[in-house]
């Protein structure tokens, strides 16, 4: 199975988002995390994740006469580098697209369904802003918001951190027509 076909599916997204932070997880930790998620599938899952290398096995102990795996994520195998994404068909973002939409909404039912969840008090947000930007303008933002969240990539698990999901959706609404006068720059 290649990369795309891999982590481009709701259920595999995730599990790699549950793995994140450096953490050890076993099988059944996940199934506690992913309650909505039948068990023999969030094994199966599992089970392809590790075959492909972005999950590897950190140890094992005997439970109740089975043999147990606590996984960690392989971060450097849990991505999507440019060059693939540069080689994605439309088809390919189509069906990325709707498998990244099916986990964040899988997410935030979950976050719902806690029996504390207080989204005014966890700064909860869906906000959509439309932006008119040059292509300067865009590559300078995408920069700015790179430079932002890519150090907070490396944070781990603390005692005084807890795990939060950031997606970015972002592309244009509309061909950019130069030669209507309702979509020209005033001088």
């Amino acid at each position: 199975m290649d990369t795309l076909d891999l982590l481009l599916h709701p259920v595999r997204l995730r599990i790699v988002h549950a793995m994140s932070g450096g953490r050890t997880r076993t099988t059944s930790d996940l199934c506690a995390r992913l309650p909505d998620v039948p068990k023999t599938t969030v094994y199966r899952h599992v089970g392809l994740l590790a075959e492909a290398g972005v999950l590897e096995v950190e140890g094992e102990q005997r439970v109740h006469g089975a043999v147990e795996r606590h996984y960690r994520l392989r971060r450097t195998r849990a991505v999507i580098d440019q060059d693939a994404a540069a080689s994605m068909s439309l088809e390919d973002h189509r069906h990325g697209f709707a498998a990244a939409m099916a986990a964040l909404l899988a997410e935030f039912n979950a976050y719902l369904d806690r029996e504390n969840a207080d989204p005014s008090a966890d700064s909860v947000s869906y906000r959509q802003f439309p932006l008119w930007l040059n292509q300067d303008e865009r590559t300078e933002m995408i920069s700015e918001m790179v430079d932002v969240i890519m150090p907070r990539l490396r944070n781990e698990p603390a005692p005084d951190r807890s795990s939060h999901l950031l997606s970015t959706i972002f592309f244009p609404t509309e061909d950019p027509q130069p030669d209507d006068p309702g979509h020209r720059l005033p001088r």
